[in-house]
């Protein structure tokens, strides 16, 4: 399966600081907090404070791996906003295509929380 981005909604997100592309974030223009909650995946990153970000909030989003994620997996915001396979946080997506190591870019069926 192709990895690509098929945004049902999209936001508009002001970071509080540089945020890289393709990272989970939070409402509040932070990168998401491990385990936490994310409104949704940056498409374009923001080298300074005070950037807009659009974000997919609803659809498929293209995500930075943490580590190795199957296809299928329910992903959870790990560090840097990076997604990982879910151990105990909230559950953001799901992996529609899979990763064998950190940084690699994957497509995720996000889920809203």
């Amino acid at each position: 399966m192709a990895k690509g981005n098929f945004a049902v909604l999209t936001i508009g997100v002001i970071a509080v600081a540089a945020i890289g592309q393709n990272r989970a974030i939070s409402a509040a223009g932070n990168v998401a907090a491990a385990g936490g909650n994310a409104v949704g995946f940056t498409n374009t990153g923001a080298a300074a404070a005070g950037e807009r970000l659009p974000v997919t909030a609803l659809g498929t989003a293209l995500a930075t791996a943490g580590g190795a994620i199957a296809l299928g997996a329910a992903v959870e915001v790990g560090a840097a906003g990076k997604v990982v396979t879910k151990a105990a946080g909230i559950t953001v997506g799901r992996a529609l295509t899979a990763a064998v190591a950190d940084g690699e870019q994957i497509e995720v069926l996000v889920i809203p929380n």
